[in-house]
């Protein structure tokens, strides 16, 4: 069994996508598509940066998710491969559940686009600048991270937004909580907190304005069964069903992203083959969380899809 997987805010970088636009017909017309449906040049931002404006939430969010579809695409047109014959799950980290969507054709590429231009904004405007803060606490499983964060917390938000794997997990919250828990962390055995250079604490309930208009964004937006099924950030379980998906879309955003026990559960289900589409990110994550006889693929380049073809 194999799933399809997608990256997160972090994996972009300045140059993405552009050799494979170079290389490919099908990922130009991906990057056309979601320029024409958020009405700005993101591809030119992503192929010439500057960086600054690229790690911007509300550019990061769609040029993460235009560039694992791209490759996607190329893998689909021009390699001849259907999704729903050679996968069984899809999933993605935070806005990746977006990029997983669209490749299962629960959500057009345009509509995708746009709503994660709009998820970056309300994510950004939801706290102000210097209010939240989130940190990467390493050497530190689920346990630890939430004893650490209900220390630190003195009355203030300081919650675990991501449970990446058994050696890495993210808090979010107020600043001054979360620069409480870096101080606390070695007490709690773990092995230090680094400060994350993000602009909002994201997954936390900071977030809920965010997340209310998600779910007006949501309310009026057509979303179709998946082709297969997608392993939800907020469950790790399995959904089909396009009303919870919409509901879960909503909660994901002020909720934990629980790709740890994502990666298990889909590992107890049965999949053995695991391929990150854009990035590099979760395989390491899947390895280190399943510590079963996983193979994962990242695929990036028209090397890496020609590799995949040889693969499956």
């Amino acid at each position: 069994m194999r799933a399809f997987i997608f990256p997160g805010q972090g994996s972009q970088a300045v140059g993405m996508g552009k050799a494979l636009a170079d290389a490919s017909p099908t990922a130009r017309a991906v990057f056309q598509e979601v320029d024409e449906a958020l009405g700005q040049n993101l591809f030119r931002l992503m192929c010439d940066g500057p960086e600054s404006e690229l790690t911007l939430t509300e550019n990061a969010q769609p040029a993460i998710m235009a560039n694992a579809i791209a490759t996607l695409r190329v893998l689909e047109t021009e390699g001849g491969v259907r999704l729903s014959e050679k996968c069984n799950f899809v999933a993605g980290h935070s806005l990746g559940e977006y990029s997983a969507l669209c490749a299962a054709g629960a959500l057009p590429l345009s509509v995708t686009a746009a709503l994660l231009k709009l998820r970056g904004r309300a994510m950004q405007a939801a706290v102000p600048v210097g209010i939240g803060a989130m940190a990467a606490l390493l050497g530190a499983d689920i346990e630890k991270a939430e004893a650490l964060a209900a220390a630190a917390a003195e009355g203030e938000t300081c919650t675990v937004a991501n449970d990446n794997d058994p050696s890495q997990v993210v808090i979010s919250g107020h600043k001054g909580a979360i620069d409480r828990a870096i101080e606390l962390a070695k007490d709690h055995g773990i092995k230090r907190g680094i400060l994350l250079p993000v602009s909002a604490p994201f997954h936390c309930p900071l977030m809920q304005p965010a997340a209310d208009e998600m779910q007006s964004a949501l309310g009026t937006t057509t979303i179709h069964a998946p082709l297969v099924p997608l392993f939800a950030n907020v469950t790790a379980a399995p959904v089909s069903e396009p009303d919870v998906i919409a509901a879960q879309l909503v909660q994901q955003v002020t909720g934990r992203v629980r790709w740890r026990e994502s990666a298990i559960a889909m590992a107890e289900t049965g999949v053995t083959h695991f391929v990150e589409f854009g990035g590099k990110v979760l395989s390491p994550m899947v390895k280190r969380s399943t510590h079963e006889d996983i193979t994962t693929n990242s695929v990036i380049s028209m090397d890496d899809i020609e590799a995949l073809l040889k693969a499956i």
